[in-house]
């Protein structure tokens, strides 16, 4: 048997009528998977028999389905490419690859599913259509916390969610895996991915989420960023579960939000303060900030202002001999500066004033305890 293409136009209504069967596949929605061709009986077959394709008959190939002709289970014969086929049991089957799927004669062969008939009738040849359109909108999230490694921040429990798109690349296996445990006329994506594929897909999200953070050397808030990045990661994860054992592969995810738990956002901050005073640039930053919170909180004292002023010249005090503490910590793991420089710090040190050039209050340093102006 094979496949002989008649015509490639649109069909018109009276088309069918010539033929003994006329083959199509009815409208279908978005989640379809896997759809059983309708068989309309023509005016030229007076005595039509149920579960067998006469010769002569037509099968209509609709763009974006991959039709296949399958008989007791078995793969018989293929066609991706959008057109009309005339059925024909006395030519060998006939693959028609239709670009996107230039594999699957390989994949027939490998499953053992192509087989010829040598005259004989079967005794239950289907019609079945595989949608290969991308589906989009699949929605997924994170059910519990989910660990992920930030190389800034290290272990951390974040919760996600998003969409993703996926379609499918090998209508052979597709077949041969779901029809052979659900022979029904209409399978949709959600009966053959299940809540244990879906299980696995979010415990993959969270792996491919790490491996992209490593590789691109970026935060988890980031991540939006790169969802073709995970995609990629997606389907090396899911490439035994899905693609080899479905022949469906994800084509794009979008990250909706990551968020971290409560225990790991208190993590993030302890770091993220560390860094701040270990770093001299963002302590002047922070110290400059203070002080201005401080001028205004003094203003508004119900003491007076200048007992406000006082209270933040301790303050600022007490900031100052912390930082210090820190920096003469830095200085200390510095390996030696050279003599001259050494000469350089020792004469500054010298020079520093005994008493405030503002209010005159003697120096313990380097900011008055008194006003909290910083020596000059």
């Amino acid at each position: 048997m094979g496949l002989i293409k008649a015509v490639t136009s649109s069909v018109s209504s009276g088309f069918g009528d010539q033929f003994k069967e006329f083959i199509e596949c009815p409208e279908v929605d978005g989640n379809v998977l896997i759809q059983r061709g309708i068989v309309n009986h023509g005016d030229g077959n007076k005595n039509p028999s149920e579960g067998i394709i006469t010769k002569g008959s037509q099968i209509v190939v609709p763009d974006g389905m991959a039709m296949m002709i399958v008989d007791n289970g078995a793969i018989a014969d293929f066609s991706a490419e959008p057109g009309i086929y005339t059925y024909e049991q006395s030519t060998e089957p006939t693959v028609f690859d239709g670009g996107f799927f230039k594999g699957i004669k390989d994949t027939i062969k490998t499953i053992g599913r192509r087989i010829t008939y040598g005259g004989q009738p079967a005794h239950d040849q289907r019609v079945y259509y595989v949608n290969t359109k991308v589906m989009m909108g699949n929605k997924f999230g994170s059910p519990q916390p989910k660990k992920i490694t930030d190389e800034k921040y290290g272990t951390l429990e974040v919760t996600f969610f998003g969409e993703y798109a996926v379609r499918v690349v090998d209508p052979a296996i597709l077949i041969a895996e779901v029809i052979g445990t659900n022979p029904k006329d209409t399978i949709t994506y959600d009966e053959v991915v299940g809540s244990q594929l879906k299980a696995k897909f979010v415990e993959k999200v969270t792996v491919a989420i790490s491996n992209v953070m490593r590789n691109k050397k970026v935060s988890f808030g980031d991540m939006g960023l790169y969802g073709s990045d995970i995609s990629d990661e997606m389907n090396k994860c899911l490439d035994d579960s899905w693609k080899k054992q479905y022949g469906l592969m994800i084509t794009d995810v979008a990250m909706g939000d990551i968020n971290l738990t409560d225990e790991s956002m208190k993590r993030v901050s302890r770091i993220d303060d560390a860094k701040i005073f270990s770093d001299p640039s963002l302590q002047s930053g922070l110290m400059a900030s203070s002080s201005a919170q401080a001028m205004e909180n003094a203003a508004a004292n119900e003491g007076g202002s200048m007992m406000g002023f006082m209270g933040m010249g301790m303050a600022n005090q007490a900031g100052a001999t912390m930082i210090n503490a820190v920096n003469q910590n830095m200085q200390t793991q510095t390996p030696s500066q050279p003599a001259n420089n050494v000469a350089a710090t020792s004469n500054t040190q010298t020079n520093t004033p005994n008493f405030c050039s503002n209010c005159g209050a003697k120096l313990t340093g380097r900011f008055c305890s008194n006003c909290g102006k910083e020596a000059k």
